[in-house]
């Protein structure tokens, strides 16, 4: 095949989590560059909504859809639901996080139920409905959203790095499980990628506008990668285009990172 029909996504349906903001909301409009038909999945449906009406804007196809990823009930619904908008389902893209900052002393079991629900949980939920409404066709990719946290240890993060470990063992796990029903399951880990994700930075505990404290966050992620730079969504949606698209047909229970170096040298 040309390189061109390699990144070919005419014709196929993806749902995206996440997709009102940052890496999701970057997904989902370069999947439908692609030729995707996209439901743009979020809890934020406002959000979901301004993204779907860009890509219609832009000539593409897609559709705003709300979801609660801790609920498997609405995780099963959003994948039935894609199905019913568009007739199939054949690229599903966990990509909905949140972050979560604090040493493990301090943690709170509500804050610890909040990051699991949602950045192991939403994830695995979504996994099964894929796998649901994939199997019978026997295609079908699967992309979840790890992170280089992973990788490397870093005082007050250990909840959400927990969490994004998770995700990618279920990947490799699941890869197993899938490749045999035609699908494939690969993460992601994003390194320092400038998003809403990492807006918290820019406030101090008080929650005023601090730019000085935002911008020393910045420095600092610059400075752990070698190539002195720091990412942006865009970087990990044309990874996700890859793994989605013909291109990538080879690749499953894989870990890919694109972090700058980041954690090569942390």
């Amino acid at each position: 095949m040309t390189v061109r029909e390699a990144f070919d996504l005419a014709g196929q349906v993806a749902v995206v989590t996440g997709g009102a903001s940052g890496i999701g909301e970057a997904t989902c409009e370069v999947l439908a560059e692609a030729g995707a038909s996209v439901g743009v999945a979020d809890v934020d449906l406002a959000g979901a909504e301004r993204t779907a009406a860009r890509i219609v804007q832009a000539g593409g196809r897609a559709t705003a859809m709300a979801v609660d990823v801790t609920s498997r009930a609405a995780m099963d619904a959003l994948l039935d639901g894609a199905v019913e908008a568009f007739g199939a389902v054949d690229i599903m893209c966990n990509v909905a996080g949140v972050p979560s900052d604090g040493l493990v002393e301090d943690v709170s079991e509500a804050e610890l139920d909040r990051v699991i629900a949602i950045n192991l949980k939403g994830v695995f939920f979504g996994c099964q409905a894929a796998m649901r409404v994939m199997r019978p066709r026997r295609r079908g990719v699967i992309i979840n959203v790890s992170s280089t946290g992973i990788d490397v240890p870093v005082p007050g993060n250990s909840v959400y790095s927990m969490t994004k470990a998770g995700v990618a063992m279920l990947s490799m796990g699941l890869a197993t499980e899938a490749g045999p029903h035609g699908i494939r399951v690969n993460a992601i880990a994003p390194g320092a990628t400038i998003t809403n994700f990492t807006q918290r930075h820019l406030y101090d505990e008080q929650g005023n506008i601090d730019q000085e404290r935002f911008d020393a966050f910045v420095t600092r992620m610059r400075s752990f990668s070698p190539l002195d730079a720091v990412g942006e969504a865009m970087d990990q949606a044309l990874l996700i285009l890859y793994l989605a698209s013909p291109a990538g047909k080879f690749a499953t229970g894989n870990i890919f990172r694109v972090n700058g170096g980041q954690s090569s040298v942390w």
